[in-house]
């Protein structure tokens, strides 16, 4: 039963909208929701390949495609209590599947990163990683490959033996970087961290998700001083791919170049009030104007060189040769040039060039992390935070949004924070993992795994928090968070460092399965069944349950308050204003209209009757028509 004034709780079902797009632009090739792919082919002619055309598939790719657009009815439950800063933190951490979470965030943060950076499971034959059901049910898989526990384990280590050895881990990574590509911004970018064994693998999976001409390079990061004898050409080195969602939208991708060196070569030679100057060509190879510039000392007649212009037109030439911005060289009777003020130069950038040598190798790592928590090896294979800071300098500005879904020792988020602190930028990021349990992890883990595990059980048991790799990856941020502030306690802007975290735990839906149902159930049945929403669940679920839905950022201020003795709840001064008491006065209604928020949600309980409720809709009518009302 579709209802505009009800909640979905829901999230888009990507599949569907593809195909309504294809339906607005081709009417008669989809009937019933289904799409004639021949009746496609033959409208589009000679643009669409038939039988024979370059691609890189895989056992069970065309799931692995249609899981991205598959939606679920899931939440992200707030972790008040967890978290650190709650009130004023613009960070988020969220527990859970990353599949799940990148899911729930397509609207409230679709087109709105400006920069990921992942550190996927490697696929060793080590390493653990995600398994996600693309080519059979659970149980027919779980008989078939053994490859869940009892428990339906979600975690497995995906040998060389496993005949899907590639496949499995392509089917993992290809949903997640199509719904990672909805995100960015258009002048987002992308940094993906990966070795030998799916370097090749990924490079293709990226070209189709991404596109060919949005490939902006790869980076060979020189990860340890030596390979161990490890194979035949021992490796120190990892591959960080890089890729934009548009290429012609990305500013330049580079390191900063420091004032001292913008600073070398320029000089004042003839004490020009506006400081330090150099020399610009005054011409171009790109087609513009053409016309003959006059020395007016000399009189002698300048054209740009043969295949080149200028780059201003000859108004703008005259007023500059007046203000001293274009002279004829240094002696006044050269070719013109442009005069470039130092004091008028940008942020100037150095290209990031392919082969890093110098930003933190995994012994840095592991060095930062043991005067961190006091103990060694706490983290298998963690990443320096020198390394983190280099890739995301060389793109983020102040405002922007970075996300890490594979989040594991949190190296990002302390990264993050650092270049917030050194650069008093306003920077945010959201922080994904999945709560595996390192117990779990232990009984499965060969011998160079054992020893970390053993290490991180201990420490988090004396902290008395759970063995969950997300525990620690929160313990981490924290430390490194105190650890920023009081390094930085001296500077003016030390109240700006943000070094809080919302903590959000990926959950079923909040609401029971009635209220997804509803149009299957007569009235008087409904009358004896349980309320729509489950008995567990708090305001705050409810709230972050709507702010998902109606596709707000989760990271914003919110209060609650007492309005005629109901509790009512109002985010960001007004983008939402919420009441889930089981009833509601008119007074407090009327109060909550007079607010005029852009949105307003109450509890479908609250209303004794349908008069009841047609009412609350026509006091929005009269005190705030522009208010989006809805119910739960």
């Amino acid at each position: 039963m579709n209802n505009p004034d009800k909640m979905k709780f829901e999230t888009p079902n990507i599949t569907a909208e593809n195909v309504a797009k294809i339906a607005e632009l081709f009417p008669g090739v989809v009937a019933e929701g289904k799409v004639n792919i021949d009746l496609l082919r033959t409208m589009l002619g000679e643009d669409v390949f038939a039988d024979e055309a370059y691609e890189f598939t895989w056992v069970g790719k065309r799931e692995a495609i249609a899981e991205a657009g598959r939606p679920i009815r899931k939440t992200l439950r707030p972790a008040p209590d967890e978290s650190k800063d709650w009130d004023s933190t613009e960070n988020l951490y969220i527990e859970g599947d990353n599949l799940d979470v990148l899911k729930l965030l397509q609207e409230s943060y679709l087109g709105k990163v400006k920069m990921i950076y992942i550190d996927p499971p490697y696929n060793t034959g080590n390493d653990f990683v995600y398994r996600d059901n693309f080519t059979t049910s659970r149980e027919d898989y779980e008989e078939e490959m053994g490859l869940y526990d009892e428990e339906g384990e979600r975690l497995f280590k995906n040998t060389e033996a496993n005949g899907r050895f590639h496949s499995d881990w392509c089917s993992m990574i290809y949903p997640r970087l199509v719904l990672a590509r909805n995100l960015l911004r258009d002048d987002g970018v992308i940094f993906i961290s990966i070795d030998d064994k799916e370097d090749a693998q990924l490079r293709k999976i990226c070209d189709e998700v991404f596109g060919v001409g949005n490939f902006q390079g790869r980076i060979l990061w020189k990860k340890k001083t030596n390979g161990n004898n490890m194979g035949v050409i021992p490796p120190v080195h990892d591959y960080i791919l890089v890729y934009s969602k548009n290429r012609l939208r990305v500013a330049d991708i580079g390191f900063e170049i420091s004032p001292d060196e913008q600073a070398a070569g320029y000089s004042n030679p003839d004490n020009d009030h506006r400081g330090p100057w150099d020399t610009m060509d005054l011409s171009a190879n790109h087609k513009g104007p053409y016309f003959p510039i006059t020395n007016p000392l000399t009189g002698q007649v300048h054209y740009p060189p043969k295949g080149r212009y200028w780059v201003f037109n000859e108004k703008d030439v005259l007023k500059r040769i007046e203000e001293g911005r274009i002279i004829f060289g240094k002696s006044g009777t050269a070719r013109p040039v442009q005069k470039v003020f130092l004091k008028e130069r940008g942020i100037a950038k150095r290209k990031a060039e392919s082969w890093w040598d110098s930003h933190g190798m995994n012994e840095d790592a592991t060095e930062e992390l043991t005067a961190l928590f006091g103990v060694a090896k706490i983290f298998s294979h963690p990443k320096p935070t020198k390394l983190l800071k280099n890739i995301i300098s060389i793109v983020v500005q102040d405002g922007d949004i970075v996300l890490d879904f594979f989040s594991g020792s949190g190296t990002t988020a302390d990264a993050v924070m650092q270049i917030a602190a050194e650069k008093s930028l306003r920077l945010k990021y959201i922080m994904v993992q999945l709560p595996e349990d390192l117990e779990e992890s232990l009984k499965k883990a060969d011998n160079n795994a054992k020893a970390s595990l053993e290490v991180a059980i201990d420490f988090l048991d004396k902290l008395k928090l759970p063995s969950l790799l997300s525990e620690l990856g929160k313990e981490r941020i924290r430390r490194a968070g105190d650890k920023i502030k009081e390094e930085n306690k001296d500077k003016e802007y030390i109240g700006k460092i943000d070094a809080g975290f919302r903590v959000l735990k990926l959950a079923d839906t909040n609401m029971n399965d009635v209220y997804y149902a509803a149009g299957d159930y007569t009235q008087d049945m409904l009358s004896l069944m349980e309320g729509n929403i489950k008995p567990d669940r708090t305001d705050m679920d409810l709230l972050f349950g709507c702010l998902i839905d109606w596709g707000l950022p989760l990271s914003l201020p919110h209060k609650h308050e007492p309005i005629d003795g109901f509790t009512v709840h109002t985010y960001n001064d007004g983008d939402l204003i919420a009441c889930f008491e089981e009833k509601i006065s008119e007074t407090a209604i009327r109060e909550i209209a007079s607010r005029k928020p852009l949105r307003a949600v109450f509890r479908d309980s609250s209303f004794a009757s349908s008069p009841e409720k047609i009412n609350v809709f026509e006091i929005f009518k009269l005190l705030a028509p522009n208010t989006n009302v809805r119910v739960i």
